[in-house]
């Protein structure tokens, strides 16, 4: 899998049509949540996007910068077609990485995670700083990796 960041503005049409298709399959649809999954952040976010030999979107992560040198990595989504394969863990790498070389100052990355993902983003050295709560009907915990 390849991946490369875009601003809002760099990306083309259809490399935006994808993002939004996958992202609203997964987090509207097949999580049945019906919510704003397209907001304001999406136009001063870094967007991560994995893409398979042919092109197409595979996994996809919003990166943004939060204030007192924090970062928050969001929308973290690998295609229901490319599941099982290590693509998450490899977004998530690719995420940290991206994060630690756009944004050199950060010292915490930030994450709103669902809650069945604990153990999944622990393995990253992300731990909760907050109790399971329900965002959308979804149970979620704040999670932090500190960088330094």
């Amino acid at each position: 899998m390849q991946f490369k960041t875009y601003q809002l503005d760099t990306l083309t049409p259809r490399q935006l049509h994808a993002v939004y298709k996958l992202r609203v399959a997964v987090f509207v649809v097949e999580q049945a949540c019906a919510y704003q999954e397209v907001d304001d952040l999406d136009l001063t976010a870094t967007h991560l996007l994995g893409s398979g030999a042919d092109g197409q979107l595979l996994a996809y992560a919003r990166l943004m910068r939060e204030p007192n040198d924090q970062a928050r990595i969001g929308r973290v989504i690998v295609s229901p077609a490319a599941r099982g394969g290590g693509h998450g863990q490899e977004l998530v790498h690719q995420a940290i990485a991206q994060i630690k070389r756009q944004w050199s100052a950060t010292t915490q990355i930030n994450i709103q995670a669902q809650h069945y993902l604990d153990r999944f983003y622990r393995s990253f050295g992300f731990v909760p700083v907050s109790a399971v709560y329900l965002e959308d009907g979804i149970p979620h915990q704040d999670m932090v990796l500190a960088l330094r």
